[in-house]
């Protein structure tokens, strides 16, 4: 059984506790690094965390979602193992996995319906990395130092 990392912000808590149930459903489980209400906070906390047990092998996949996705896409990406995804229909969630090798999934709580969301999910966990010609491109993405 894969196990599926979450996070969110204030903003996203309510999607992600919805999230949550899709993927019991699903049969999956999770790790939720939080939040763990609607109370204001800031996300990096919760977005590291994430990121941080991607980076470990921990997990393979995670979910994360804020009130526009952004922010918490742009600290995702702050981490050279994770490739963030911001998605709000599901046909860029299935690019997101088929050309860009997407690890993490990010959705705008705050702009995106329930369908939608939900379609997002299942495709994501569900869609297959392509690679071919796509594989080079991912390679060239960590910055040389």
């Amino acid at each position: 059984m894969k196990t599926i990392g979450l996070a969110s912000d204030h903003a996203g808590y309510p999607l992600k506790e919805q999230v949550k149930e899709w993927l019991k459903a699903l049969g999956y489980e999770f790790v939720d690094f939080g939040t763990h209400s609607t109370e204001s906070c800031n996300y990096p906390e919760f977005a590291h965390a994430l990121a941080e047990a991607i980076e470990k092998g921990e997990l393979a996949t995670g979910i994360a979602i804020c009130g526009t996705g952004n922010g918490i896409n742009m600290t995702l990406n702050h981490h050279d193992a994770i490739r963030s995804a911001l998605c709000w229909m599901p046909e860029i969630a299935a690019l997101a996995r088929q050309h860009n090798d997407a690890n993490v999934m990010v959705m705008p709580g705050r702009f995106i319906n329930p369908d939608s969301a939900k379609e997002c999910v299942e495709i994501f966990l569900s869609t297959p990395f392509e690679g071919g010609r796509h594989q080079a491109r991912i390679d060239a993405i960590p910055v040389k130092r």
